[in-house]
């Protein structure tokens, strides 16, 4: 079992950028995939970015492609979002999860944490 930790967010204006970072304790984070979600008020949590086990393959989803980054560095089981060029739409609250499998689907993921909220004025 792990546990999730999310931190690094806050309230920045458009074009700003902010490094969020998911910290795992339990179980070591080498033995999950990791992933960012995030969920806006009145919406689905949807899929960001995803990251394999050793940090050589990486996924993303619109509309955060090209502007943010996911990696990850297992000696500090820690794992972060590099959000550039932020955008209004871009506020949600952000979440990491840990699963087994590099996908896109929320249901494959077994352990989340609580969040950190991301706010972007225009």
């Amino acid at each position: 079992q792990v546990q999730l930790v999310e931190s690094g967010g806050g309230l920045v204006q458009a074009g700003d950028s902010l490094r969020l970072s998911c910290e795992a304790s339990g179980r070591t984070v080498n033995y999950y995939v990791l992933a960012w979600f995030r969920q806006a008020p009145g919406k689905e949590r949807e899929f960001v970015a995803g990251i394999n086990r050793s940090g050589t393959y990486k996924i993303y989803k619109d509309p955060g492609k090209g502007r943010f980054t996911i990696s990850r560095d297992n000696a500090k089981n820690t794992m972060y979002l590099q959000l550039n060029s932020l955008k209004p739409e871009d506020t949600a609250k952000y979440y990491c999860a840990a699963g087994q499998q590099v996908t896109a689907y929320k249901s494959e993921y077994e352990y989340w944490g609580q969040g950190t909220q991301v706010t972007v004025s225009s």
